[in-house]
């Protein structure tokens, strides 16, 4: 459009008729207009055009450029687009608005299409993925959108610009859960609600109904709840570890009514969890899932303290359960939950605020437990402090931390809690003792292996040791395994020290042994 013509417009209303006096720079004496005129053709003088607004409508700038535009004819449904991998039905006419041809039609049967498969122009894909369930919209396109789409045989690619006519009737819900193809969630039939508001994402009691198949043996069956324990569906609660852990972050995302099929490699499905009879080993599986219904755990609004407690030693009972059975980010993320919700707890007097007190700093040391098992004593020592930040002398933290320092490589510091521990209370000597041996047989073997890493560093003379191949040194060996340590203190989750990096020369450097000194009296000059 002439610049004149658009700035003009922008100020008529409907049905106006105008004369617009528009200067050269402004027509087609613009210098980037990109249209060839007459030689004789008037464009370095003023003109007046005569115009008349007969119409306009709102669009939705779709991509920055104006290739895609989007005019909504009836608003959808709720708030739920499509994206990669969604599918998707919709009814869709396709066609040159210039020539007024219609190349593409399928407004009676749905059409059905997946994205990013190419299947449909790039351009009308990102503008349906703009839609939701029940819009109708014309949606125009220009170069570069208009590609090649292999569901489409007729696309007229040369055209200078498309109109689609698109009502969407379904958004057919796939989601990659874990975003490497592992454990693939796809909607088959539509539940009840808002999409995910109505979900079930906090920890609730469901219902459900589902069935277990072998999709590598001919899509053989090895459960079906409608079939087995006479039709009852399973009720469970959600982060408890009662299903394999596929099938609950797909049913975390599902509302009620909604029939999903979930498809999932057997690390998701039941190589943690007991294998059901006919599935075996390293099985991928697909569960052909109904969420009947769902109740979300009640909060603590309008309980009293009592009632507050006793609910807590329940979910800290589940979470001691999940570590005994190896389960520690689920444990973790029911200690984390309370201590969540203890930040809304106000206790009415000393003898609560003590029991109060005490339960937080267990809850801190057995998520601090769950980080040690699952490899990160630095994030244990972290929830450690939380707790030695109120109580210097809190014998458990100490010893949980000193094993955690232990872990990390931080013998001078484990050694520094494990002696406090022993000053503090006499009766965790035995423990501070038996820690502090390990500790010691720990950073024996470190300097062994360094040494051995870096075996005729130390035999070059002052000034040489720049000069030393990296061929000299090697990289760092396989990972040690170190043995459990003694039953902790208090009970709490027991803890095993994990596993150790002694290879890490920068760790050594960090360690405050006598490491250093030894290198020093070799006489090396580049420290």
């Amino acid at each position: 459009m002439l610049k004149g013509w658009e700035e003009g417009l922008m100020s008529m209303c409907k049905g106006e008729v105008s004369m617009l006096k528009i200067i050269p720079e402004l027509h087609y004496g613009d210098p980037e207009w990109p249209v060839p005129v007459p030689d004789d053709f008037p464009k370095d003088q003023i003109l007046v055009f005569e115009i008349e607004l007969l119409d306009f409508r709102s669009v939705k700038v779709v991509t920055d450029d104006f290739g895609i535009l989007k005019e909504v004819i009836i608003h959808g449904q709720g708030w739920e687009t499509p994206r990669e991998p969604y599918e998707v039905k919709v009814r869709i006419t396709g066609k040159v608005p210039r020539e007024g041809k219609i190349f593409f039609q399928k407004d009676q049967e749905p059409f059905h299409f997946t994205f990013g498969k190419n299947e449909v122009p790039n351009g009308l894909e990102k503008a349906i993925a703009t839609m939701t369930r029940g819009e109708i919209a014309k949606i125009f396109l220009s170069p570069p959108y208009i590609t090649g789409a292999s569901a489409i045989p007729d696309l007229p690619l040369e055209a200078d610009d498309l109109e689609f006519k698109v009502e969407l009737l379904q958004v057919i819900q796939v989601r990659d859960m874990v975003g490497d193809g592992r454990l693939i969630k796809r909607r088959l039939r539509d539940g009840k609600g808002e999409f995910p508001v109505d979900c079930p994402l906090q920890d609730s009691v469901l219902r459900i109904h589902y069935k277990g198949i072998l999709p590598d043996d001919g899509g053989k069956v090895f459960c079906d709840t409608r079939v087995d324990n006479d039709g009852e569906p399973l009720e469970f609660g959600s982060g408890e570890g009662r299903v394999p852990e596929g099938l609950e972050m797909c049913v975390k995302l599902m509302l009620p009514g909604e029939l999903a099929l979930v498809s999932s490699v057997s690390g998701f499905a039941y190589d943690k969890f007991p294998r059901p009879d006919g599935v075996p080993d390293g099985a991928n599986v697909q569960w052909e899932v109904e969420l009947l219904s769902f109740e979300a755990v009640k909060d603590w609004t309008g309980m009293n303290f009592k009632q507050i407690m006793d609910d807590v030693e329940k979910i800290k009972g589940t979470g001691n359960r999940l570590f005994k059975e190896s389960k520690f980010d689920l444990a973790k993320a029911k200690y984390e939950k309370v201590l969540r919700e203890f930040n809304h707890v106000n206790p009415q007097d000393d003898e609560e605020g003590a029991i109060f007190a005490q339960t937080r700093n267990l809850l801190n040391l057995n998520v601090a437990a769950c980080h040690q098992k699952l490899g990160d004593p630095s994030k244990s020592i972290e929830w450690c402090n939380k707790v030695l930040e109120g109580n210097p002398h809190h014998v458990k933290a100490l010893y949980r931390r000193g094993v955690a320092y232990t872990a990390r490589g931080d013998f001078e510091e484990a050694h520094s809690d494990f002696e406090t521990m022993k000053r503090i209370d006499k009766s965790s000597e035995q423990d501070a003792n038996a820690a502090i041996i390990k500790l010691q047989k720990k950073k024996q073997d470190a300097e062994a292996k360094a040494r051995k890493q870096f075996k005729g560093l130390f035999d070059k003379k002052p000034g040489e040791i720049s000069s030393v191949s990296s061929t000299d040194v090697k990289p760092d060996g396989p990972e040690e395994t170190v043995h459990p340590e003694t039953k902790p203190p208090e009970d709490l989750p027991e803890v095993e020290e994990q596993t150790l990096h002694p290879g890490k020369f920068w760790r050594l450097f960090n360690s405050g042994t006598s490491f250093f000194k030894n290198i020093a009296r070799k006489g090396c000059a580049i420290l």
